[in-house]
């Protein structure tokens, strides 16, 4: 698989062997030199992974405070699929043992040191670090490798720009990364357009000035366009609040097979492919369960450890269908490595976005895959193992998801006297009408309605005999 550099007491740093494709970028005159988006070969990307060619990547993992090693080679196992989807490629990894990041650099002079020479020896391009850099941390380690330095934020960023496909999305996306650049501006110039001679005397005005106020005049104009695009939203969802259908939204780890479940249930035709962040954009769907129920049924964006706080943000009105739903149906891979501990990913970031408090129906993929997703079901009462992809086990979710909607309304009588069209009307809207018959003093209507709706009508709910 590779080679292990000299061990290190704090962890340890290995490559992977592989021919260059792309010559020796390391064998011209300068050892240094290489063909990164901060090297001499490379475009001006921001902290981004450059994508004219298949980048050679450098990942670092750091055990804090006596945590788990094991869960830290399985973060970094994530971390190279999300370096795979952005379009680069693996050569090495480094981990090590810390109690506490190095303020300066994350780990320290001595690893930082490893980490050059495993660079040198692959030629790699970028260094990637699982944990979250600090703009000063990620200068100092541009300064000391002569190659780019992100994180697992800079990645997932990345990958979110290249799958946006809608405008809100789009925005979305351009919002988080200039977010995330903002801070970063500092390191990434050191010169300036300072005027000089007669009448201009004074401190002039930077370039870092200038880009900084650029960049901040195009968030504002993004935040202001979000805000307008979520008001159209917000109208839509308004009218979909109107109607007498009940809302589900799928949520789920990336790749976890959620798209393709709305395409099994619905025919939405939504792209899906086996890579993560392969949808980014909500898709809403009208289907019909086997008791006759109507549901409005939602795909959302996939949720990954360490998601980063700036995406949180700018897809909230993304999100919030979530939030506003009658139900989650969270769709776990049964056959992946964590499945416990993307559960948790996914609900922490349901609590972030307001909808830690919606119902939820555990529905275990890839049944087709392993059986494991039928013992995680078994495990779980009421929840359920299925196959989007096969089909398996697809009639068990649907009555699954129809009683928990059942459950959530009752069935009653309602007497409206013939003046009061706006009680029926109400009704109509608010509920589900299965049996409207009528009589001299008005409509006799027999209706499924949740509590809040009885409640506001309590005035012509008709009691139930005995």
């Amino acid at each position: 698989m590779g080679e292990k550099s000299g061990p290190d007491r704090r962890g340890s740093a290995r490559s992977k062997s592989e021919p260059d494709r792309r010559g020796s970028a390391g064998g011209g005159k300068n050892p240094e030199s290489h063909r990164g988006a901060f090297g001499e070969f490379g475009g001006e990307t921001g902290g981004f992974i450059e994508r004219n060619f298949r980048e050679k990547i450098i990942l670092v993992g750091v055990t804090l405070g006596g945590g788990d090693e094991e869960h830290t080679d399985e973060l970094l196992d994530e971390l190279e699929l999300l370096v795979d989807t952005a379009g680069a490629d693996v050569v090495g990894r480094i981990t090590q043992n810390r109690a506490s990041p190095d303020p300066s650099t994350y780990i320290g002079k001595g690893k930082v040191d490893e980490l050059k020479a495993l660079a040198l020896a692959t030629d790699c391009d970028t260094v990637v670090f699982d944990d979250e850099l600090s703009p000063a941390q990620q200068v100092n380690l541009e300064k000391r490798l002569k190659r780019t330095a992100i994180d697992r934020t800079g990645v997932i960023l990345d990958i979110f720009a290249q799958n946006a496909s809608s405008q809100e999305g789009k925005a979305q996306v351009e919002l988080a990364q200039l977010r995330y650049n903002l801070p970063r501006l500092r390191g990434k110039r050191d010169f300036s357009q300072q005027a000089g001679g007669i009448g201009t005397r004074g401190p002039g005005e930077t370039q870092l000035e200038v880009d900084r106020r650029r960049m901040v005049r195009r968030i504002h104009k993004l935040e202001r366009d979000l805000k307008d695009i979520g008001r159209h939203r917000h109208n839509q969802r308004k009218s979909q609040r109107q109607s007498p259908f009940r809302k589900v939204s799928i949520v789920g780890y990336t790749n976890a097979g959620k798209s393709t479940l709305l395409n099994r249930l619905t025919d939405a035709g939504v792209l899906t492919e086996d890579r993560l962040f392969a949808t980014l954009d909500a898709t809403t769907r009208r289907l019909q369960l086997p008791g006759g129920e109507q549901i409005l049924l939602t795909d959302t964006v996939g949720f990954v450890q360490k998601l980063p706080h700036q995406l949180v943000e700018s897809f909230r009105s993304t999100l919030d269908v979530a939030a506003e739903a009658d139900l989650l149906v969270h769709v776990v891979d049964g056959a992946g490595p964590e499945p416990l501990v993307h559960m948790e990913t996914v609900r922490d970031v349901l609590a972030e976005v307001g909808a830690g408090e919606v119902p939820e129906l555990l529905a275990f993929n890839k049944l087709d895959v392993d059986r494991e997703a039928k013992r995680l079901a078994d495990r779980h009462p009421g929840s359920v193992a299925f196959s989007a992809k096969t089909g398996e086990g697809m009639e068990e979710l649907l009555l699954t998801i129809g009683d928990r909607i059942r459950a959530m309304s009752e069935i009653v009588e309602l007497a409206v006297p013939w003046d009061r069209g706006d009680v029926i009307a109400s009704i109509h809207r608010e509920g589900e009408v299965l049996v409207e018959t009528t009589t001299e003093e008005g409509m006799r209507l027999r209706a499924r309605l949740d509590v809040a709706a009885i409640s506001r009508l309590t005035e012509w709910v008709v009691p139930s005999e005995g």
